[in-house]
């Protein structure tokens, strides 16, 4: 019985490429797809299966010894190889190098499965011709063959249907389907609707290290993931605001808060003192601390919502306050989304209307909204990876697409200020994926500053690169 077992290894590829922890079971029963976005280290994933690369850590066991993989790569090195054959007059090949029938016969397959795929792939016609002179689609089904003829116990597969017409597909599909019961396989795809029916579990890999593993059974994790994948390899960005209701105006100059000597206290418990902060146009932060450190504390400070803002030297853009200003004035240059407000947004109306309610900063949708404003919330939608559910009702959406909806909500007038308090609190870790991710985008693709609170400081996004520890 094929059994593999990955515990938490470093394998090393080159002096500047590694796979770190990796944890991982592959059992007999089972055959896998590692997905994830473009040099998350899917195919690193498929060479380590393969037996490439160096264990600098941990414990991996279970490799059988046929092992066939077809991909890029190795398509790649064998045609290196026959061109350095063929330029070698030393070696006494024919010039074009190999046939693509001496290929298939370089791993000693079964004769009569070879001429059963031969005929199944309709590739006679290829092969006697030299292998280097074949087209990559062509390449592609004389690799599949070769493999598949091996009959091999564990087949890695990184990609194999690109290169192949749509019905050779079908017929590579149907032949993998047939060795599921006797070959344990491996795919690596970038699209979720090639992965084969008879696919039994999914590895979600990313920053060179595998971060969720879930069986296609499990329908809800496997949607979950299918949105993060779309969230990180869109090409999508943040939408436009829109032109017909600019965002309040400030001075480019000065900052967006700042306070000094901050102190609040309740009676003799002090929640902090002697704390200067300043938050620069365009400067990310992530604040953290443990329960009762004072975070919410610090960002009620900044929306007016907390009594001892007037008492307190606190500049928030451009007004200094105690000097009148309303707590309206100031909201209207800020994004906030907390667990709080999921917990207040209790209408049931649909996707759509929930981000179209942020241009009003309303719970629920009491305006006519515009052309403008539904193209715009469609597009947050189609970011998110919702937009064919717009219509939804929102207390019917998960906890954790609430909250990606409620940031999109926020977002959608493109605020100076995006406050973001514990957005990740009660999710589980896909889709707390989720939201990081989609904050990373808004750090990346838009004009908006965000200030994001948590509990742990060593939960790093990237595009924040100031932290503040309270």
């Amino acid at each position: 019985m094929l059994d593999i077992f990955v515990d938490n290894c470093d394998i090393k590829f080159t002096d500047s490429y590694s796979l770190e922890g990796i944890c991982w079971q592959i059992l007999a029963d089972q055959h896998w797809v590692i997905i994830g976005p473009n040099g998350s280290g899917k195919s690193a994933l498929a060479a380590m299966l393969a037996g490439e690369g160096s264990v600098e850590r941990g414990k991996l066991t279970g490799l059988p010894a046929n092992v066939q993989v077809v991909s890029f790569e190795a398509q790649r090195v064998l045609i290196e190889q026959q061109r350095v054959l063929a330029e070698d007059a030393d070696a006494g090949q024919d010039p074009a190098g190999s046939s693509a029938r001496r290929i298939v016969q370089q791993n000693n397959p079964d004769p009569e499965l070879v001429r059963q795929l031969t005929d199944l792939f309709a590739v006679e016609t290829l092969l006697e011709r030299p292998f280097r002179s074949l087209s990559t689609g062509e390449t592609r089904k004389i690799l599949l063959l070769r493999a598949i003829a091996s009959q091999p116990e564990l087949l890695v597969l990184d990609e194999p249907y690109e290169g192949l017409d749509a019905a050779m597909r079908v017929v590579v599909e149907t032949t993998l389907k047939s060795l599921a019961a006797s070959t344990t396989m491996v795919f690596v795809l970038n699209r979720f609707d090639q992965i084969p029916a008879f696919v039994t579990h999914l590895a979600y890999a990313q920053a060179a290290t595998i971060i969720h593993k879930v069986a296609t059974d499990d329908v809800e994790k496997v949607v979950d993931i299918k949105q993060l994948l779309h969230i990180k390899s869109t090409n999508l960005t943040v939408p436009m605001m829109d032109e017909t209701t600019p965002r309040p105006a400030i001075n480019a100059q000065q900052p967006l808060v700042r306070m000094q000597n901050l102190r609040v206290a309740y009676g003799d418990q002090v929640v902090f003192e002697n704390l200067d902060w300043t938050v620069e146009p365009h400067s990310h932060w992530q604040v953290t601390g443990a329960n009762g450190s004072g975070k919410t504390c610090l960002l009620n400070l900044i929306t007016g919502d907390h009594p001892q803002c007037y008492v307190n030297d606190i500049f928030v853009f451009g007004f200094q306050r105690g000097n009148g200003e309303s707590i309206w004035q100031i909201k209207q240059y800020i994004g906030y989304v907390s667990t709080a407000l999921q917990w207040e947004y209790r209408v049931s109306i649909g996707l759509l209307n929930v981000i179209i309610s942020g241009f009003y900063d309303s719970i629920g949708l009491y305006q006519q909204a515009t052309d403008r404003q539904k193209q715009i919330a469609l597009q947050w939608l189609d970011l998110v990876g919702l937009k064919d559910r717009a219509d939804q009702p929102f207390n019917q959406l998960s906890y954790g697409d609430q909250r990606l909806l409620l940031i999109a909500r926020a977002m959608v007038k493109h605020p100076h200020l995006l406050i973001l308090d514990e957005p990740c609190l009660g999710l589980d870790d896909i889709n707390r994926q989720l939201v990081l991710t989609l904050i990373e985008k808004i750090c990346a693709d838009s004009q908006t500053t965000v200030i994001y609170v948590n509990h742990h400081a060593e939960d790093r996004i990237t595009g924040i690169s100031n932290y503040l520890a309270l």
